[in-house]
């Protein structure tokens, strides 16, 4: 938890941003697994861990923008608590922490909603992702809990988009801390990795990493020799030489900041020269991108120029064909990498995905629905203090490639029988966590090994 002020100045901004109204903002409740009191483990709302810093399950926070009044709502502990989990320090001394006076009990709270509606008070929500908090707000204030949506707050989401997305230095330090474990994560893999072993059990080392720093991981981990699957979580696969593994994993550390990259190696520590020439061209594409990003360039702009290195690449190796900047328009290099060049980066590992991300990763023009753009999750013009991710990617996806070629797709743009000879190549990517700075950009983070000749030396020091 950072200090007391730090919350309250973030209070503040919201509310100058808002104007009026209460702010009603929820923590994460316990979820049970399989029954009551066996629970998943806990992770706090990204929002609600801004706003008042308490990593501590079944609380609301709301705060009064016209009193200028905030109070946590929680039920303190006690002493069949203290039997069970050892003598705590209580929540409303928690609340005082953050800088929150108002502690009360969560019993009250449906009263408190109450008096919010027969006082016709605006009251403004968050798009909330858990069944139980939706259940909990509408029981409070008599919401149709099918009906939720309707009710949440654009002018609460652009708020807090607005001020999340720019990161304090205070964030940054603290992303780079959990970027450096997530390298270490991936630099283990690289060092244990060989044929014969199973996914789930380099999987297994690379997680113990993140528990050494006393981190969790921030998303399930992929690992896989089936790299042309991209959110592959199957890791029952036993390796081979030969393979290449992609490697999408990070850390999230315990003020809740994120990690998140994304590698690529050969189990045996050596490429093959078709991996090695493909892999060349994917750090072309991440090169590229390492080259544009800057204040006030859109990342639309940056990822269609990455993805005319990518059709450049392709064409001079004999995959593709025809005019390239016609090529990427029409949308034919999505064969090949059919994503975004990356998402916005925090407290969440795709961060504030769950307030939508046209609003979190757009802002002056709407996505473009075109098979690869469509799933362009960051596209908004660049601005010092954002922190977003750059991962290109490079796929071989047969059934993929099957349906276009029997459709006749992109025939002037892609030469179908030289594809074919890669369909059991796989997949691979590469990714990064970058800041953006007042005069260009910086990659968090230590030396991660990028060409790959690093890469290769990595894997084969054993």
């Amino acid at each position: 938890m950072f200090s007391r002020e730090v919350y309250i100045d973030r209070r503040e901004k919201l509310k100058s941003l808002i104007g009026s109204g209460v702010i009603i903002l929820p923590g994460n409740q316990e979820s049970p697994r399989n029954y009551k009191g066996n629970d998943y483990n806990f992770e706090q709302d990204s929002s609600f861990l801004y706003y008042f810093g308490m990593n501590i399950p079944n609380l609301v926070g709301v705060i009064d923008v016209d009193n200028n009044i905030e109070y946590i709502f929680g039920t303190d502990f006690t002493l069949d608590d203290i039997v069970w989990m050892g003598e705590q320090k209580l929540l409303k001394d928690f609340a005082k922490d953050s800088g929150v006076d108002n502690f009360i009990e969560m019993s009250e709270f449906d009263s408190f909603a109450a008096k919010l509606l027969s006082e016709k008070r605006e009251v403004l929500f968050l798009p909330q992702y858990r069944a139980e908090t939706v259940m909990q707000l509408s029981k409070a204030f008599k919401i149709n809990p099918f009906e939720f949506d309707k009710v949440t707050s654009e002018k609460l989401i652009k708020a807090v988009v607005e001020q999340r997305n720019v990161k304090s230095e205070l964030e940054i330090a603290e992303i780079e801390k959990a970027v450096n474990i997530t390298r270490a994560m991936h630099l283990e893999a690289m060092k244990v990795v060989k044929a014969g072993m199973k996914e789930y059990e380099v999987v297994a080392v690379l997680e113990a990493i993140a528990s050494k720093y006393n981190t969790s991981t921030s998303f399930h981990t992929i690992f896989t020799k089936n790299g042309q699957t991209l959110h592959n979580h199957y890791h029952g696969n036993t390796l081979q030489d030969g393979d290449l593994v992609v490697l999408d994993a990070g850390a999230r550390n315990s003020e809740g900041y994120c990690g998140d990259m994304t590698t690529s190696f050969p189990v045996s520590g050596k490429f093959s020269e078709q991996q090695k020439d493909i892999y060349s061209l994917l750090i072309e594409m991440f090169e590229k991108a390492e080259e544009l990003i800057k204040p006030n360039i859109t990342y639309k702009e940056v990822h269609l120029e990455v993805c005319k290195v990518l059709a450049e690449g392709m064409k001079k190796r004999g995959l593709m064909k025809g005019d390239v900047e016609k090529a990427v328009k029409a949308g034919a290099h999505a064969l090949f990498f059919p994503h975004g060049l990356g998402h916005m980066l925090g407290l969440d590992v795709h961060d504030m995905e769950g307030l939508g991300e046209n609003y979190v990763g757009y802002d002056k023009f709407p996505r473009d629905m075109q098979f690869g753009l469509k799933s362009l999750r960051l596209a908004r013009e660049l601005k010092p203090g954002y922190v977003f991710t750059v991962e290109p990617g490079i796929y071989f996806i047969p059934e993929l490639v099957r349906r276009w070629k029997e459709a006749n797709k992109f025939t002037e743009f892609l030469n179908y029988d030289k594809i074919e000879e890669f369909l059991s190549f796989g997949g691979m990517r590469y990714e990064g966590n970058f800041l953006i700075t007042e005069n260009g950009s910086r990659r968090l983070g230590d030396k991660m090994p990028k060409y790959f000749y690093e890469v290769e030396e990595c894997v084969s020091k054993k």
